[in-house]
């Protein structure tokens, strides 16, 4: 593959992932984490873009995304594929992107209510994006994404050379246990979750520019899982550096866009917020994009759905969700995203374990498959519930004390490596034969 073109590839991929969320969130941890910066930024680098890029390379080494849920029955696979890009798509993920970037960007500009005008002349343009998939690397990847980095790099320059303030002293649990926090705050971005599907359309753009050889595809995503990881890995730092340094102007912020809104008023006055507009709807129109491309590609190549009618689909049912607003989804939307993230990272930690076991009966995979998934899905119910606030109260104590990584909201986590563990030793003694397999 040519080099530009594994680096075009790389910044899409980039840019795919950097949604609204994922600016504005690391600017409160800056603010919150003071003087523990670097220990917070490392553990919330650890989740936030680690999870994501060792999703990223297994699937690349899987050569398709689909084979992540292969050995799982035909509709418990489908059933976790639809209810996957239902939530990251139309249901939540989208309209999510399209609202933030109608609060951030356009409404503090105008007077009236502009949110309906908005969302439909923004579903149409990811819509125009979309429609043509193989352009989608030269249309993100070699324009919008490096319009995006100048941007971000014109933000970021201000708080490196004249930080408004010096970090201060840690807060809401930074001073005792920075890289815990960090980790935690990086798992629940959930971007593990947009990465498997996000995969769909980041496998299929490999193939695109190589001719379609499968050969070295695993080696290839590996290179593009590292510009992703190390460009992002700037952003949150950079944009988290901003938060850090902002206490002066933003000590009383309730999250990251009101911090980002203050300090770009403080540093570039009246053009400050054209500056964040900008930056905010580029950033939530390559997710859309990306987003789109990810659920039609699934749809065309498991039930033979034409590409421009899921795409669509996708973005009506997306301008329209937006302007019924996100609180009225969260309810729904939201329990099912937070069961899907850990459900996500079990296929992938067991596409891992066992993915070159080859010599193992279809029958013992699938085994290994469902029981790990079924320990994830209870386990991370209970996170669920917890993080929705509805366990009671007298049940806390006791979870705490007895289920490790409870108060992370990884409950599921320990539970689930435990079977893994368990099928990686068993399987050593129960390695089917080649007349076992036929039978």
């Amino acid at each position: 593959m040519k080099r530009n073109d594994l680096l075009a590839i790389g910044l899409m991929t980039f840019a795919m992932f950097l949604g609204a969320g994922n600016i504005i969130f690391p600017p409160f941890l800056g603010l919150q984490a003071g003087e523990a910066f670097l220990p917070a930024m490392l553990g919330f680098l650890i989740t936030a873009v680690g999870l994501p890029a060792l999703t990223l390379i297994v699937l690349g080494h899987l050569s398709h995304s689909n084979q992540l849920t292969s050995a799982l029955p035909k509709p418990l696979a489908i059933t976790f594929w639809v209810l996957l890009f239902t939530a990251i798509g139309p249901a939540f993920g989208m309209p999510r992107a399209v609202t933030v970037a109608y609060e951030m960007g356009i409404k503090p500009l105008v007077e009236s209510d502009s949110l309906m005008v908005f969302s439909a002349g923004f579903v149409a343009l990811t819509l125009i994006l979309a429609f043509r998939p193989g352009k989608l690397v030269d249309y993100i990847g070699k324009v919008m994404t490096p319009l995006l980095v100048l941007l971000l790099l014109a933000l970021a320059a201000s708080a490196v050379i004249a930080p408004l303030d010096t970090l201060k002293v840690a807060s809401a649990g930074y001073e005792m246990r920075p890289v815990t926090e960090g980790l935690i705050q990086g798992y629940m971005t959930m971007d593990a979750i947009a990465a498997v599907g996000f995969g769909w359309v980041i496998i299929k753009a490999i193939l695109n520019k190589n001719g379609g050889n499968s050969r070295h595809l695993s080696g290839i995503t590996v290179k593009v899982t590292l510009i992703y990881a190390v460009l992002m890995s700037a952003c949150y730092l950079a944009m988290a550096y901003v938060g850090a340094t902002s206490a002066s102007v933003a000590s009383e912020a309730s999250n990251g866009g009101e911090i980002l809104t203050l300090y770009v008023a403080e540093v570039f006055g009246v053009y400050g917020q054209y500056l964040l507009a900008a930056i905010i709807i580029m950033a939530c129109l390559t997710t859309t994009v990306g987003l789109t491309n990810a659920c039609a590609e699934y749809y065309r190549e498991t039930f033979s759905t034409p590409f421009a009618l899921t795409a669509t689909i996708v973005v009506v049912l997306t301008g329209v969700v937006a302007n019924f607003g996100l609180n009225q989804i969260l309810a729904v939307s939201l329990p099912v995203i937070l069961v899907l993230c850990p459900v996500a990272i079990t296929l992938v930690l067991t596409a891992m374990c066992f993915s070159g076991a080859k010599r193992q009966s279809s029958h013992y995979r699938q085994s290994v498959y469902l029981a790990s998934v079924a320990t994830t899905l209870v386990f991370g119910g209970l996170d669920t519930l917890s993080i929705l606030g509805m366990l009671p109260e007298s049940v806390q104590p006791m979870l705490e004390r007895y289920l490790p990584l409870y108060s992370a909201h990884a409950s599921w986590l320990p539970p689930c490596l435990l079977v893994l563990v368990v099928g990686m030793v068993a399987s050593r003694t129960n390695t089917a034969s080649p007349s076992t397999e036929n039978a």
